[in-house]
């Protein structure tokens, strides 16, 4: 398969900052399109068309505010349509607010996550996910945020009750971000991993690819769900030491 790689990334992906490492994000930057959009776009319809139920989740409780999602990514990325958009690469998109995640899905390179809360805790209730970085949605899809993060070393106890917090706290129109900086052996964007056989930890040396997650978190206003995106960066590790 073609590699999909980007020729930059906007922000530094290898600052470190401390966990969780959320900074305030300008709604009018949530959403991002870049150089590999077109070829992103062509995947997602592939991955779309050929593993549907690998990469789409959705619990009927979660309608209502996937729609409202529909309506925000068209307002902000599409202003105006109705029927139909055309994307920057040229492909039409029929919207069908029957099928927001699908329609969602071939209309933006995030793959996008709704949470919601039930009880104390935020749930994965709704997903798109044709870019995971070594996980399933299968795994996690109506699980809450902390199970979500089982398997992450660093996504200890303290660190778990201050991103709760965090969701808790999220305001409409005020979205918040972070980044994530993973070497990779290979360029693919659609990389499934069970937790039960996760991915050996790989440092910059003999790496091919720098993967980074510009990752936000955003609350709508009516259902009051969280969305958690994903914009996935991959460049040659090559071209960050000719940088």
């Amino acid at each position: 398969m073609t590699e999909i790689l980007q020729k930059s990334i906007p922000y530094d992906p290898l600052a470190e900052r401390p966990l969780p490492g959320i900074q305030p994000l300008s709604i009018e930057d949530w959403l991002l399109r870049d150089d590999a959009f077109a070829e992103q776009m062509a995947e997602r319809e592939r991955l779309l068309a050929e593993r549907r139920a690998d990469v789409l989740a959705m619990d009927e409780s979660a309608m209502p505010a996937a729609q409202e999602l529909l309506d925000l990514v068209l307002a902000q990325s599409y202003p105006g349509a109705t029927g139909r958009v055309t994307r920057p690469d040229g492909v039409e998109v029929q919207i069908d607010r029957a099928q927001p995640l699908d329609t969602l899905c071939r209309l933006v390179q995030e793959d996008l996550c709704i949470l919601q809360k039930r009880g104390d805790e935020h749930v994965l209730m709704a997903a798109n996910l044709c870019f995971p970085a070594s996980w399933k949605l299968s795994e996690k899809f109506m699980r809450p945020l902390i199970a979500i993060h089982d398997p992450v070393v660093s996504y200890d106890d303290n660190i778990a009750r201050r991103v709760q917090r965090l969701f808790d706290g999220i305001q409409p129109g005020r979205p918040l971000w972070r980044y994530n900086a993973l070497w990779y052996e290979d360029a693919t964007l659609f990389q499934p991993r069970s937790a039960s056989a996760p991915r050996p930890v790989r440092d910059r040396e003999g790496a091919h690819y720098l993967r980074s997650e510009r990752q936000s978190l955003l609350r709508l206003p009516e259902s009051r769900a969280v969305v958690f995106s994903i914009h996935t960066f991959v460049l040659e590790a090559a071209s960050l030491n000719r940088g």
